[in-house]
């Protein structure tokens, strides 16, 4: 048979239960912070965002300036490097417009 605890058992045996009970309204206390103040914030981000449509947009949009400041930065060799500035700008076109729909 044990022996029955002592002054110091009993003691030790108070600040485990304080302390767990410490710990636990700790774990509550954030999970209600992360339900109800970080969950919002999260949700947003995975609310739809701008469509394809849009996205072409402001794709064509940022192409065309970009192709025509490299078109003014070759100068001379404009209308023998045309083809290559069409291929270039269907390709990044389509790049940019898929980044942006994915990312935003």
């Amino acid at each position: 048979m044990a022996p029955p605890p002592d002054r110091a058992d009993l003691e030790d045996r108070r600040v485990s239960i304080r302390l767990f009970l410490i710990v636990a309204l700790v774990i509550v206390v954030a999970a209600a912070f992360l339900v109800f103040v970080v969950g919002p914030a999260i949700a947003d981000l995975f609310a739809p965002g701008l469509g394809l449509k849009s996205a072409a947009l402001i794709a064509f949009g940022a192409t065309l300036v970009v192709m025509v400041v490299m078109a003014v930065a070759a100068g001379d060799g404009l209308l023998g490097e045309l083809q290559y500035m069409i291929a270039g700008f269907g390709g990044f076109f389509v790049i940019l417009w898929l980044l942006i729909a994915w990312a935003f």
